[in-house]
């Protein structure tokens, strides 16, 4: 059932940044060498450094810290050569120029060829037509390319679904939908594309984080994932705590919460399993399998 990932880049190319017009300063078109004094990379005299959690990171986790870092190195690297030439400093100026030159001449490749998931900030706060409409036409998708029901899976008109639910987040990122449609993102994501878990949990987050009131089971959802899909138990346990605090709507998904939260722990305190059932029939859950989520109406 799953296929080939849907692909939307999350990489922004280094170069599109430096397109501003800044680089026209002479000084910065510099790439000759500039002697001064250099430092370690990696670790540089003077600053300490978090370390790096690598063993229970994922590749969205280790992807997203790199996107991060290296705009605001890049960022930063600009404000302190504009410093030295606001300031006169003409030989610093000259090293930072020296270094950014180096920097622009990397190339930044997309690690990750998945969905663009926009940032955490959004709020679903306005009702828009459009946005309404494109949801309904997401939903109407969904239904034609057989969610739920596998012997009717039809991928190319489930990626239609996707692409459809994405165009509403980009383009109405104020609509009160944005969260319904984050969640069947993560839906879909988990369900039909190809070792997109990592994906899928990150669509749920987006839709718990932009609307802690979601009326969706996407804590539950990225719960289960991360527990039955990840294996990421320390995470599932806490998802599965706010279940209990928070989406207190599905009595079902709150019952299996109560159940795997006991698991876990014991697991935890080193105490011996409990006897576990078959995986389900839909979701391939080892143990007693999650509640079945209800399916979108058109």
């Amino acid at each position: 059932m799953k296929t080939a990932t849907f692909v939307l880049s999350i990489l922004i190319p280094v170069g599109v940044l430096t397109s501003t017009g800044c680089n026209t300063d002479p000084v910065w078109a510099e790439r000759q060498r500039v002697d001064g004094p250099v430092t370690n990379l990696a670790t540089p005299e003077g600053i300490v450094l978090p370390d790096i959690r690598i063993a229970d990171a994922h590749e969205v986790d280790l992807i997203e810290q790199v996107l991060a870092n290296r705009a605001m190195y890049y960022r930063t690297l600009r404000q302190l050569h504009d410093f030295y030439r606001q300031h006169g400093n003409a030989q610093k100026q000259k090293w930072a120029a020296t270094e950014l030159a180096a920097v622009e001449r990397i190339q930044p490749f997309r690690y990750l060829l998945s969905a663009e998931i926009p940032a955490e900030d959004l709020r679903p706060v306005d009702s828009i037509a459009k946005a309404d409409a494109l949801y309904e036409r997401g939903l109407a998708l969904m239904k034609e390319g057989g969610h739920g029901i596998p012997a009717l899976y039809r991928q190319e008109v489930m990626l239609k679904a996707l692409a459809v639910f994405v165009d509403l987040i980009r383009d109405y990122p104020s609509s009160d939908k944005i969260d319904d449609a984050a969640f069947y993102c993560g839906e879909i994501h988990k369900e039909y594309l190809e070792d997109q878990e990592p994906i899928a949990v990150r669509w749920y987050e987006r839709a718990y984080t932009w609307d802690p009131g979601t009326p969706h089971p996407a804590r539950f959802q990225a719960a289960a994932t991360y527990d039955y899909r990840m294996h990421d138990r320390a995470r599932a346990l806490e998802l599965y705590q706010r279940v209990l605090n928070e989406e207190t709507f599905n009595k079902s998904n709150v019952s299996f919460a109560v159940t795997r939260i006991h698991q876990l722990t014991a697991e935890r305190e080193d105490a011996p399993p409990e006897p576990v059932a078959q995986p389900g029939e839909m979701f391939g859950y080892p143990g007693d399998s999650p509640p079945r989520q209800e399916q979108p109406s058109s």
